[in-house]
């Protein structure tokens, strides 16, 4: 069997890492939380005389061809009083903005499969279907003994936020999690 070929060049050189993260407008730690590495790795790349090699050369290519992906996947600022992460173990799916006041609910997916999207299809919620969302997280109202289970919690009265903040909305067997900001 023939091994498959990638256009991807297997070493870089630190002018060309300078240049990518000078396109992408961002400073040694920006670009080394982008990579998920340390800011001192950028630094010694940045300042080695030897060829760069290893799976950051297959990202700089990629940052070449696609100089966009860096907005694509950037949170976008916080809309409203609430802002919910919704992840997939360790991936973030989705990121819900809620004005409260308002009652307005703005959604960023992040993940293509409906299953993994916060709302499935629905891309424009509406704040009832946030609500629904919220509820759908956490225990029913309906819980015999659910002042038990409030107490347990530490939470006056049922709130399907509240409920969730603690309980990261977390269900049994189910590898979704909620994270209130």
């Amino acid at each position: 069997m023939k091994k498959k070929e990638y256009i991807f060049d297997r070493k870089i050189n630190s002018e060309d890492l300078k240049s990518i993260r000078r396109r992408l407008n961002m400073s040694q730690a920006e670009f080394a939380r982008f990579i998920n590495v340390s800011t001192p790795t950028v630094e010694r790349w940045e300042t080695s005389d030897k060829p760069i090699s290893g799976p950051i050369t297959a990202l700089v290519d990629i940052l070449v061809q696609n100089d966009d992906v860096a907005d694509n996947i950037s949170l976008p600022e916080k809309f409203g009083t609430v802002r919910i992460k919704y992840y997939y173990r360790n991936t973030l799916c989705s990121l819900i903005d809620v004005d409260e006041i308002k009652q307005q609910v703005r959604l960023y997916n992040y993940a293509t499969a409906p299953l993994f999207k916060a709302f499935g299809n629905n891309e424009k919620p509406t704040y009832k279907d946030y609500q629904e969302f919220l509820e759908s997280r956490c225990f029913p109202r309906t819980r015999d003994k659910m002042k038990i289970a409030l107490k347990e919690l530490n939470l006056p009265f049922y709130d399907p936020l509240l409920i969730v903040e603690k309980t990261k909305g977390r269900m049994a067997e189910d590898d979704f999690w909620l994270e209130v900001e």
